[in-house]
Parts: C-alpha cells; structure tokens; sequence
C-alpha cells in the first residue's frame, strides 16, 4: 500500500502551495495564484492546489497519509525567542509576546489548517500531521530534491519564517544537520528587501528589479556598509536604519515601510522617479555588492569544510532567487555545483514540508526530473476552449506545432506557447512561455508594447538548446531551471542583446530533449531557420497577473493583448480581421 504525503505551503499570508508524494515520487504540486488568478494569492490557503493535487494523483482524500505544514511551533528554550525579544528591546510589547506567548501566528495557522482538512474531507483524526520549521522546508526542497548523493552543504537566505531568516547545515544520507541559524531581525533578505521597499518597489516582486538595476550603477560610489555588520562568522542588521518595527518604523500615506525615518535621513527621499537614475541606481549596485559578500564570507566560514569534501551546494528561500547571487556562489573555487530548486521561494516549502517528513521516516526521496507538476489539458480541452470563449478565436490543428511555432519566430512574431504540464516555480520553462526571436531588431520594445510592459532597461532570458549551451555560456553547469546567470561569450552577447543583461550575463536555461522533448523540438526546428537554437523566453501572463495555467486564462490573455499568435497544444490561434469600417 502507498504512502500518500500532502504538503502545504502559505502560513505567512503569500504563496500557498500544494505537493503530493506517493511513497518518495513527487507526483503533483501547483501555486494556489494559478488557479485563483491572484498573484501570490494572499490571504489564500492553498484550498484548489490541494484539490488539483488529489485530482491529479487520482486518489481519494481519505487515501492521504500524512499531512505537512511548513510552519511550527518553537520552543521557550530556543535561542529564536531570545534573540527577537533582546533585538527588539525598543518595542517591548513585541519582546514580551515572543518570549510569553511564542510564535501565535502558528496557532491561527492551526486552525486554517484544520478547517481546509475537513473542507478537502481529509480525516483529521486519522492522518499524521507533521508541521516542519520554515527554513527546515525550505533546506529539504533544496537537499532533499537535489539528487544529490553526497555530503551535501545547505544554504538558505529567506525574509524569515518563525522567527529563522538563515539556516546553514549540511545534508548527509538523507538527513539534515544544522551548523549555524540567523534570526529576524537579523536577515540578509530582509535587508535586501528592506532597501527594495526604499527604492520603491514591492518586495515580493521587486528584488529582482533591484538586482537589474544594480548592474547599471557603481557599487562603490556609495558607502551602505552603516546597514548592517558582518565579520565573515556573524550577521547583524542595523535596527536603527532597517529591519524597524513599532515606532521606529518608517509611515508614508498610512503605510509602513520596512525602514526607519533615519534612512531617509541617511539616503535622501524614497525613489519616486527614473530607475536608473543617480543616487538610486548606485544604491542599487551597493546593496547587490553588500549581499552578495556577506553571504560568500557566511558560506566560506561555515559550509567550506564540507564543500571541500564533495563541492555540491543546495540553496533556497527568497533570497535564492537572485540569480546574480547564484552565479557569485557557483564561482566559488570550493563549489562543483550549485543546485536551486525550481521553486525555491515560499511556494517550494510545500514540496520541502512534505519530503522533510518523508525523509525522518527512512523514506528515499527521488530529486527533481523537471518542474512539469501542474495541470496538463489535452488539444481536444483546448479546442472546447475556443468554442466556447466570447471573443470567437479562430483555429486550426497544426500537424507540426513546434515547427509553425519556429516558423513563426524567425518571421519576427512573438509566439504564445502553452504546452502540456504547467511548470511549479516562478519561471516559465518552456510549457507557459511567450516566445519571440533574440536577434529581432527591437525585441524587447515590441514585447514590452504588445504584452509586457516592463522597463526598456529590463533584459528577458534566453532559453539555450543544450548542443549550443557550452558555446554561449562559457559553461558545463546545469541550467535546468533559470536559477542563475551565466558569462555570455563575446560572439553572443553582440548576437542576441534582448537576452544579455548590461554586465554582459544572462539569466539563461539550457534545454535538453529529456528535460522537455516538446520544447526541444521548437528550438531545434528553429535552429535549422535561423542558424541557433536559442529563442527569448519569458513567462506567459501580463504585469501583476499569475502565470497563465488554463486555456481559458490564455485566451483571455491572448484577446486582452497585442499577442499575435497563441499555439496551445496541437492548434494555432489567431484573432478575427477587424472589422473594416471605412468600407
């Protein structure tokens, strides 16, 4: 009989997540945002991914097992109650409650939990339910999901969980050992994030656009070394400029912000105009600088012992999407590989909760074949799709999808490529992408016109047919799943610039036939028009919507756009003539 494993994500209030295991096989998993429609669905629990979940393994919610949270509760005797209630002496009610009262998030989450079981019909009474500290999941979505072997050095850089915001270890025979915890409000992401929020951007969102911006600005034009201390051991947050709460905390239009009055003081007004400008942009290069070394220093002090046995590293949480932070880490001399899980945010910990609580049974946990793990409709869906939608697309079942589709690109067209299972994670793949030509004259304002509408400056990502990918990228690294950049090769960067950020890298994924033998395909037919096998790809939905799941959401997409050409499956849609009313 199998062991049937759910796991669920979302105890923060962002990124609800579902994943099922039966015995140690990940079989599903899907963000609750895809099939509500809301970015990073907060509020949400996971109520439809989990639904999606049993559908997809095709059991009965009585079947499940085990049920995994990525949230617990923490001791009094931890160290984690201690440290928030000393660092934030300023705002004693806070101090007082970690210490009185511990983490009362989790016992709200509890309840959450409890009333989704009974809605999905999952016996409370009869499963076991496992929940796991935050920064353990996101460590186990990275070890355990790695296949890696070997002794295993563990990073996670995360806003914070419970009361962890970074978790140093190791993993060995499926097991995870800590070495070294960091706790709020001692957070390198949090630091990030904090000046993301000074620079005017959301922070779930706008890392990455601090992290663009930082490659167009000088790091060392400006001294933000006052943010924070580090001396290549510890890590600690100035609370007097970020990381603020209470009082301290800086409040515009009745908002808080993630900073104090006294940055301000330090840096000038918040930025409310050009992105590139002076001083923003530079602060931008210093913070990037700032992370980039204090991690490198934390890794080297705590985790080069253990990289120097094996030079395998496993990195999550938030602060694992900075894909400039991971190419830093994978040049280190002590690191062979760099694995970042495909999800590596809070979604992920669903899949991380779940394997945890497999692996504390002896259970082997299988690692990543790909990110495919959402829902699949067939062309027949697709085309009830059509028949059904307002707008009345035309339509027509292609004999060879993949060849119309480079066909298509190489006339200059951006291509709509929605294809079998949806990708889990943040990046699209190659089965929800929007797909255009990176020597195309004007590339990336054409896509930004018709669809995106993204800052000029902003460079979009290249998917690499693996034949080519050493050639391009300089590198044998694995690029499975969009995690890092890479140098470009000088050929390159003067051949495709839509795809190459300003300091000559690119955020790129190099495709093989196992990986994804449909996308494949694309790339090799539209190697033979072109000359190379690489094609811009970037994910298929609008400004601040959730990456397209059904064909409903990509019609509507399709119809409320500029998008020319949309191949879902096996048939090509196209819109109607306007109407000529001159006639």
């Amino acid at each position: 009989m199998s062991l049937i494993t759910l796991g669920l994500s979302g105890a923060l209030g962002h990124d609800a997540a579902a994943a099922l295991f039966v015995d140690g096989d990940l079989v599903a998993a899907v963000e609750e945002e895809r099939l509500v429609r809301r970015k990073h669905a907060k509020g949400c629990m996971p109520r439809e991914a989990a639904k999606f979940c049993i559908r997809s393994a095709r059991i009965k919610p009585r079947d499940i097992n085990t049920v995994a949270v990525s949230y617990a509760p923490v001791s009094l005797f931890s160290p984690a109650r201690w440290h928030y209630a000393a660092r934030y002496w300023y705002a004693p009610d806070r101090g007082v409650d970690a210490i009185f009262n511990g983490n009362r998030r989790y016992r709200r989450y509890m309840h959450e939990v409890k009333a989704l079981l009974e809605e999905l019909r999952i016996p409370w009474h009869k499963i076991r339910f496992v929940p796991v500290q935050h920064q353990l999941a996101h460590a186990s979505s990275a070890y355990h999901m790695s296949g890696f072997a070997e002794k295993t050095a563990i990073l996670t850089i995360d806003m914070k969980g419970e009361y962890a915001s970074m978790f140093l270890g190791y993993g060995e025979n499926g097991q995870i050992r800590k070495l070294k915890e960091f706790y709020d409000p001692d957070s390198l992401a949090g630091m990030f994030g904090a000046i993301t929020d000074y620079l005017g951007f959301d922070m779930l969102d706008g890392d990455a656009k601090v992290m663009g911006m930082a490659t167009y600005g000088d790091p060392d034009k400006y001294d933000l070394s006052s943010l924070a201390a580090f001396d290549g051991r510890n890590f600690r947050v100035n609370t007097r400029l970020i990381g603020t709460v209470g009082l301290r905390r800086y409040k515009e239009k009745s908002r808080g912000h993630f900073f104090s009055r006294k940055l301000i003081d330090l840096l000038g007004p918040r930025r409310a105009g050009d992105l590139i400008q002076d001083p923003y942009v530079h602060y931008a290069a210093s913070i990037q600088k700032i992370y980039e070394e204090a991690t490198v220093a934390l890794v080297t002090h705590y985790l080069s012992d253990i990289l120097k046995q094996n030079g395998k590293l496993v990195f999550a949480g938030t602060g694992a999407m900075n894909v400039k932070l991971n190419q830093r880490l994978a040049s280190l001399p002590f690191v062979k590989e760099l694995f970042v899980p495909p999800a590596p945010g809070d979604a992920g910990t669903a899949i991380g909760a779940a394997a945890y609580t497999l692996s504390r049974q002896k259970i082997p946990v299988h690692g990543h074949n790909n990110a495919f793990l959402g829902p699949r409709y067939s062309t027949d869906r697709c085309i009830r799709a059509c028949q059904r939608h307002r707008d009345k697309p035309l339509w027509e079942v292609l004999e060879k999808p993949a060849a119309k589709a480079a066909e298509l690109l190489g006339q200059g067209y951006l291509v709509g490529w929605f294809q079998s299972r949806m990708e889990f994670g943040p990046r699209s793949l190659g089965n929800r992408s929007i797909l255009g030509n990176p020597s195309t004259a004007g590339m990336i304002e054409s896509i930004n016109k018709k669809i995106k509408f993204r800052e000029n400056w902003r460079s979009f990502s290249p998917s690499v047919i693996d034949t080519m990918a050493e050639e391009v990228l300089q590198s044998t690294h694995p690029a499975d799943y969009m995690s890092r950049t890479f140098d470009v090769s000088e050929k390159w960067k003067q051949l495709l610039p839509a795809v190459v950020y300003k300091d000559g890298t690119s955020r790129a994924h190099v495709v093989t036939k196992n990986s994804n033998p449909r996308f494949y395909k694309l790339l090799k037919e539209f190697q033979k028009i072109s000359g190379y096998g690489i094609v811009l790809n970037t994910s298929l939905n609008r400004p601040g919507e959730a990456m397209i799941c059904s064909p409903e959401d990509a019609l509507n997409l399709f119809f409320g756009s500029d998008l020319e050409y949309l191949i879902m499956q096996d048939i090509l849609i196209t819109k109607r003539p306007e109407p000529d009313w001159d006639l």
